[in-house]
């Protein structure tokens, strides 16, 4: 959905902040939710942490877009430059928070930002489990106008789509989304730029099939990437957000060289 937002095969949520976003306002619950924000955490009960995660996704999101976006067209190296900067004050607040952590929330916050599906019970699944179901389930309706996006913002007004109605409906289903996921699972990068792209190569950039494809395969390749963190130096469990680096890392740097030509399929 990010990458036909913003009509460029780049846009990711770990690439351009969105993640490090969530991962502040889940942080911030996780280490403030007995102190500073415990009228908030006693008000919200379990919803806390991934509404926590969501507003830091869209708001990271929100702005991300209002940099990146000037005259209706988004540039693509100032996306990708706002992303690093705010996925880095991100980070940096997040420092901060971990800072004051004790060590108990310490230890789970260190394996927690790697990404990890251990700390995945069904009493979180059932808090966040709505929000995604709603994103998902939302995602499809946004496949018509997202394939008219690809055309340029002014083609697919002409085409009859509402615009602006499109980009912050995909921003929120996004946010939420990713906001939900890493309030259960931590950050786990690459997933998202690595199977969109597979997919396409596959079965083409039709949104309508490309969508659903991408969270079915997804959701198998998370699964798999778990198999092989819990097993490969068992008995210990290695953090999934490792697993998924190391795959998706050369994936790509694959697709910057093919962007240059210096790959050929």
């Amino acid at each position: 959905v990010m990458q036909g937002l913003f009509r460029n095969p780049l846009a990711d949520p770990g690439l351009i902040g969105v993640s490090a976003g969530s991962s502040l306002g889940a942080v911030a619950v996780i280490v403030l939710g007995a102190t500073i924000l415990a009228p908030v955490t006693v008000l919200l009960g379990t919803l806390a942490l991934p509404l926590a995660a969501f507003c830091g996704g869209l708001a990271t999101t929100l702005m991300l877009y209002q940099v990146a976006t000037r005259r209706g067209q988004t540039s693509v190296a100032t996306m990708l430059l706002a992303g690093i900067a705010l996925a880095a004050l991100a980070m940096a607040l997040t420092g901060i928070l971990i800072f004051m952590a004790d060590d108990r929330q310490l230890r789970d916050l260190t394996f927690w930002q790697l990404g990890s599906l251990g700390g995945a019970t069904w009493a979180k699944i059932a808090s966040v489990g709505p929000i995604i179901v709603l994103a998902l389930a939302a995602m499809p309706f946004l496949a018509r106008g997202l394939n008219a996006l690809a055309l340029g913002e002014a083609t697919a007004g002409h085409l009859g789509i509402p615009v602006q109605r499109l980009k912050y409906t995909a921003i929120v289903g996004v946010s939420a989304a990713v906001g939900a996921s890493v309030a259960v699972s931590g950050g786990i990068g690459f997933v998202g730029i690595v199977v969109p792209h597979l997919l396409r190569l596959l079965i083409g950039p039709d949104n309508r099939y490309l969508l659903p494809a991408s969270a079915l395969l997804g959701a198998s390749l998370l699964l798999l990437a778990d198999a092989v963190a819990r097993t490969i130096v068992a008995p210990a469990e290695l953090p999934i957000g490792i697993v998924t680096a190391i795959a998706g890392a050369p994936f790509f740097l694959w697709i910057l060289l093919r962007k240059r030509g210096v790959v050929d399929l």
